[in-house]
């Protein structure tokens, strides 16, 4: 009898306890509970991912993603330029979606490339500013690509494909619409209706998450209103409590003006942001392989893209600070991506083969680089420090100035077994001597340190 009563008094508590901590994990749709809540481990772990910006920008394929925008509104010469040369009069813009065709769209192909670039994540553009939608969004009727366009769920196709790998599958969208009338009526009143809202953002990203559940949620295009307008708060607190994918999923700091860098999950601040120094909140660095555009341009030239060492080493000190790297492909509109950026995916995936062990699941170690004749980046596990250089020394001693060794000290150069030798110099560092170092496109190298503080 009193077995049983301690029995249940155990279950009792253990009940209570249960409760008390799911309801503590409960959000409240205001920026001071939900930026307290613990980002998703995953998403640390992961490091490297793949941006895709698709849609019908990429009919045209011509100077920017922003195409419609610069055409219309800025009155950019060069854009009005080329519709004058080569589209009839009286063309619009929403004649291009017919054209979208995404004919040789394979979603497996562009997995594998993916896959075989060494991302852990993927993030496809499911709405741009243009408002078309890469779903059968029921609130985007007939600019949306199952009623128009490729006619499939492109959105969809690409997230089984992705998962079938075992990749993270995320989604851009954007809040605002350039061209949309009810948003442009909302903007009208400054913002004091909200009928867009209400009536096409709102239910498109409730859709999105219910229909696809992302692992990760990239917001734009919410600068010229606050998220009080968006009513983004109250979406956040649903998502991160109640929604399908409330305990894995990610979110961006995109939320309403103002919102960048300050609220929401990691933080993008500004595209391609480069900070300095160590963030003191985890982040996010969005670069294109094509330093013009985030769509297919097919008027891009060859030095206008990333080559394989600038990406590596761009990847090395988002890393070594603490960030993750979303780098961005256009496909073309039927379906392709180019060679040109499989060719950079493919070697980043090659170089990842070998040092992926300095990149995956570190943590920014105690000095982030060494600027010496040879930059070095670190990056740290446990008692493991990597120092990545981004350029052949040329020599065959190396000196790392910041290590502390002791005699239990082991140092390798990753892709070779051997321990290299080394020597202390005074009271910190260490002078490496170091073996041919073998070719490599990415032209950089890792070093790993065992037991150094």
């Amino acid at each position: 009898r009193r077995r049983d009563l301690t029995w249940s008094q155990i279950s009792l508590f253990l009940c209570l306890l249960s409760c008390a901590s799911s309801l503590g994990t409960r959000y409240t749709p205001d920026w001071a509970s939900l930026d307290a809540r613990p980002l998703p481990e995953w998403y640390d772990e992961v490091k490297f991912g793949i941006f895709v910006h698709w849609g019908v920008f990429s009919v045209p394929a011509f100077g920017s993603e922003w195409f419609w925008w610069y055409w219309k509104i800025a009155l950019k010469p060069e854009y009005i330029l080329f519709m004058v040369k080569n589209y009839p009069p009286g063309f619009s813009y929403t004649d291009f979606a017919p054209d979208f065709h995404a004919q040789f769209f394979d979603p497996d192909e562009w997995a594998d490339i993916f896959e075989a670039s060494g991302a852990k994540y993927v993030v496809l553009t499911s709405k741009h500013h243009e408002g078309f939608t890469n779903w059968g969004s029921p609130t985007s009727w007939n600019w949306n690509s199952v009623d128009n366009g490729p006619h499939r769920d492109l959105v969809g196709d690409l997230g089984a494909a992705i998962r079938k790998r075992s990749l993270h599958y995320g989604l851009y969208h954007s809040l605002y619409e350039w061209f949309n009338p009810i948003y442009l009526s909302d903007k009208q009143s400054g913002f004091k209706t909200q009928e867009f809202v209400e009536k096409k953002a709102m239910p498109e990203l409730y859709d999105l998450v219910n229909r696809y559940k992302p692992d990760l949620i990239w917001s734009d295009g919410d600068w010229e209103a606050p998220d009080t307008y968006w009513n983004s708060t109250g979406f956040l607190a649903w998502l991160y409590n109640d929604s399908p994918v409330k305990d894995v999923v990610v979110t961006n700091d995109r939320w309403g003006l103002g919102c960048y860098c300050k609220h929401g999950g990691y933080y993008n601040c500004a595209d391609k942001f480069t900070p300095g120094e160590l963030p003191n909140h985890k982040w996010e660095k969005c670069q294109s392989v094509d330093t013009i555009s985030w769509g297919y341009r097919r008027n891009m030239k060859l030095s206008e893209l990333m080559d394989l060492p600038s990406i590596i080493k761009d990847m090395v000190y988002v890393v070594a600070l603490g960030g993750n790297y979303l780098l961005n492909v256009g496909p073309t509109s039927d379906g392709m991506i180019a060679p040109l950026f499989e060719e950079r995916l493919r070697g980043i995936g090659a170089w990842l083969k070998v040092n992926g062990e300095a990149i995956y699941a570190t943590k920014p170690w105690r000095v982030q680089a060494e600027n010496a004749t040879v930059p070095v980046w670190y990056t740290s596990k446990s008692s493991t420090v990597y120092a990545i250089f981004t350029s052949n020394p040329m020599q065959n001693s190396f000196k790392l100035l910041t290590p502390k060794t002791s005699y239990n000290t082991v140092v390798t150069l990753l892709g070779n077994p051997e321990p290299l030798k080394w020597a202390p110099l005074q009271t910190t560092g260490l002078i490496v001597l170091l073996p041919d170092l073998p070719f490599t496109p990415a032209d950089a190298w890792t070093l790993k340190l065992d037991e150094v503080a």
